[in-house]
C-alpha cells in the first residue's frame, strides 16, 4: 500500500471516528492457545490466522518456534514500525528502511517460580530505532509519535487490567 493510501485510509478512518465515537471502543478479536505438544502451542485467531510458539529446551520445550516472550518483542518491533510508517504517510514523508529492535531483560526465577518477589515477565525492554531518509528533528518525532501511540507498547508499560477465569 503506498503512503497515500495509507493516509487516505488513515484519515477516512479518523473522520468516521469523530462523527461515530461511540463505535470507537470495541472488543478486540480473540486469541484461542491450544496446547498440541510437550510445550508447543497453536494460537488461532481471526480469518483462520494462526501461530505457533515453542519454549528452550532448557526449560523442556523443542525450540520449534518462537517463544512467546519473543512474540512480545516482535509485537513491540512491528508495532512501532507501523506506527512510525502510519505517522510518516499521514504527514506526506516517505522514509526509507524503517527498522526497529526490541531487546529486554529477564530473570528465570520468576518464570520457574523459584523467587516469587522475581516478576515472571520482562523486568525491562528497549527499543532501537533506525529510520532512512529522515531529518534528525523529524525523527525523534516520528518516534516520539509512535511510542506514544503504539497499542502494544501502551500494554507494556502501562498496568492492564487481567483476569483468568476457569471454564468448562
Amino acid at each position: 500500500m503506498s503512503n497515500t493510501s495509507i493516509r487516505d485510509a488513515i484519515g477516512n478512518a479518523v473522520a468516521y471516528l469523530k462523527a461515530h465515537p461511540d463505535e470507537a471502543r470495541y472488543t478486540d478479536s480473540p486469541a484461542t492457545a491450544i496446547l498440541e505438544d510437550g510445550l508447543a502451542v497453536t494460537v488461532h485467531g481471526p480469518q483462520g490466522l494462526s501461530i505457533r510458539t515453542d519454549m528452550p529446551k532448557s526449560i523442556g520445550g523443542a525450540e520449534g518456534s518462537p517463544s512467546p516472550g519473543w512474540l512480545l518483542r516482535a509485537a513491540q518491533a512491528s508495532c512501532l514500525a507501523t506506527l512510525i510508517a502510519m505517522r510518516a504517510a499521514e504527514q506526506g514523508q516517505v522514509p526509507g528502511r524503517i527498522e526497529v529492535v526490541v531487546d529486554s531483560e529477564s530473570d528465570d526465577r520468576g518464570i520457574l517460580g523459584i523467587d516469587d518477589s522475581v516478576p515472571a515477565g520482562p523486568l525491562s525492554s528497549r527499543a532501537r530505532v533506525r529510520i532512512g531518509g529522515v531529518a534528525a528533528g523529524q525523527l525523534q518525532a516520528l518516534i516520539r509519535w509512535a511510542d506514544r501511540h503504539c497499542p502494544v507498547q501502551d500494554a507494556v508499560r502501562r498496568p492492564v487490567p487481567c483476569t483468568v477465569e476457569a471454564g468448562n
